[in-house]
C-alpha cells in the first residue's frame, strides 16, 4: 500500500467518523429524542436505508460521483501529505466536547481555495439568516396551537397517533436524505472523486457501521444541544422542526453545488423557532432565547475561525 492511498483511507475513515458523530445528530437529533422508547437498531435500519439508496443513486446518476456535484470545484490534490489528516482529527477531538462546528469549514476549507471558501462563508451565512427567518416566521404562526402548554397538555395522550408517527418518519427522512446530499462531499474529500463499484460498498459498509456507533450512543453529546431546545421531544414538535430544515435545505441544494455548512442552516432553523415560541408564549425568557442564541452562534463560529487557521497553516506548507 503506498503512503498516499494509506494517507488517504486515514483521512476517510477519521473524517467519517468525526462528521457522523458531530453532524448526523442535526438531522437526526430530533427523531432520536422523540422516538427514544423505540429500539436503535430500528431508527439505524430505517436511517440506514435512506442513506444507503442517497449514496447509490448519486453515484448512478452522477458517473460515480457520491457528492451530486459539491466537489467539481475541489479537486483531490496530487499529494496528499500528513497535514490534510489534521483536519478531521481536530474535529474529532472538538466534537468530543459537544461543539456543534461545522465539518464543511473545518474540513473542506483546506481543500479549497480562497474563492471557494469566500463563497461557502457566504451561502452558509446565507443559510443562517434564511433558516433563522423561515422558521420564526412558521413558528409565529403555529406556536399557539402546536407548542403552548394549554395545546400540549390536550395532545399529550394523542401525540402518538399513527398520523404524527408516520409525518414525522417521512419528514425525518425527506431532510436526512437532503443533509446527505450536502455533507456526503465533507466525507468523500479524501478519496477519488469518481469511485469505482469496490470503494463505493467499502464506503458505505463504513459508514453505516459509524451511524450504528451513533444511534447506540443515542446521538452523544451533540444531542444536547437538541434537548436544550423547548419541547424536541414531542413528536408534533420534531416533525415541524425536520421539515422546514429539509425544506430549507433543499432549496439550497437547487442554487448551486458550493457546499454549504448544514451546522448553521440548523442552529438557525432552532434559533428562529425558539425565539418565535418564546416571543409569543414565553416573554420573560426572551434574554434567555437571545443568550443561547450568541451561545450557539459562538460554538459555531470556534469551528470556522479553526478551520481558516488551518487553511492558512496548511497553505503555508503546500
Amino acid at each position: 500500500m503506498s503512503i498516499q492511498l494509506l494517507i488517504s483511507l486515514i483521512g476517510f475513515a477519521i473524517a467519517g467518523y468525526a462528521v457522523v458523530a458531530n453532524d448526523v445528530i442535526q438531522t437526526l437529533g430530533t427523531f432520536l429524542t422523540s422516538n427514544s422508547k423505540r429500539h436503535w437498531l430500528i431508527l439505524w435500519a430505517y436511517a440506514a436505508i435512506i442513506l444507503s439508496s442517497t449514496l447509490i443513486i448519486g453515484w448512478i446518476l452522477n458517473d460515480g460521483d457520491v457528492t451530486y456535484g459539491r466537489l467539481s470545484k475541489i479537486p483531490l490534490p496530487e499529494i496528499l501529505s500528513w497535514w490534510y489528516v489534521l483536519p478531521p482529527l481536530i474535529l474529532l477531538i472538538i466534537t468530543q466536547f459537544g461543539y456543534p462546528v461545522s465539518t464543511t469549514f473545518m474540513i473542506l476549507s483546506v481543500f479549497s481555495t480562497g474563492q471557494v471558501i469566500e463563497k461557502m462563508v457566504i451561502k452558509s451565512v446565507l443559510g443562517y439568516v434564511v433558516a433563522f427567518t423561515f422558521a420564526f416566521i412558521i413558528y409565529l404562526l403555529i406556536a399557539r396551537k402546536f407548542e403552548s402548554k394549554s395545546a400540549l397538555d390536550k395532545t399529550q395522550l394523542k401525540n402518538q397517533k399513527r398520523f404524527w408517527i408516520v409525518a414525522q418518519w417521512f419528514s425525518t427522512g425527506f431532510l436526512w436524505s437532503q443533509w446527505l446530499i450536502q455533507d456526503f462531499a465533507n466525507i468523500f474529500v479524501y478519496l477519488p472523486r469518481k469511485l469505482d463499484f469496490s470503494w463505493l460498498l467499502l464506503s458505505l459498509a463504513f459508514i453505516l457501521i459509524l451511524l450504528a456507533l451513533v444511534f447506540q450512543r443515542k446521538g452523544g453529546k451533540i444531542q444536547e444541544v437538541v434537548k436544550q431546545k423547548i419541547n424536541t421531544a414531542n413528536i408534533r414538535s420534531a416533525t415541524l422542526i425536520d421539515l422546514s430544515y429539509g425544506i430549507v435545505l433543499y432549496v439550497f441544494t437547487v442554487v448551486n453545488t458550493v457546499p454549504m455548512s448544514t451546522t448553521w442552516t440548523f442552529v438557525g432553523i432552532l434559533a428562529g423557532r425558539e425565539f418565535a415560541i418564546n416571543y409569543l408564549l414565553n416573554k420573560h425568557l426572551i434574554k434567555v432565547t437571545y443568550n443561547q442564541l450568541f451561545r450557539d452562534l459562538y460554538k459555531v463560529n470556534i469551528g470556522l475561525a479553526i478551520s481558516i487557521i488551518l487553511a492558512l497553516v496548511i497553505q503555508h506548507f503546500k
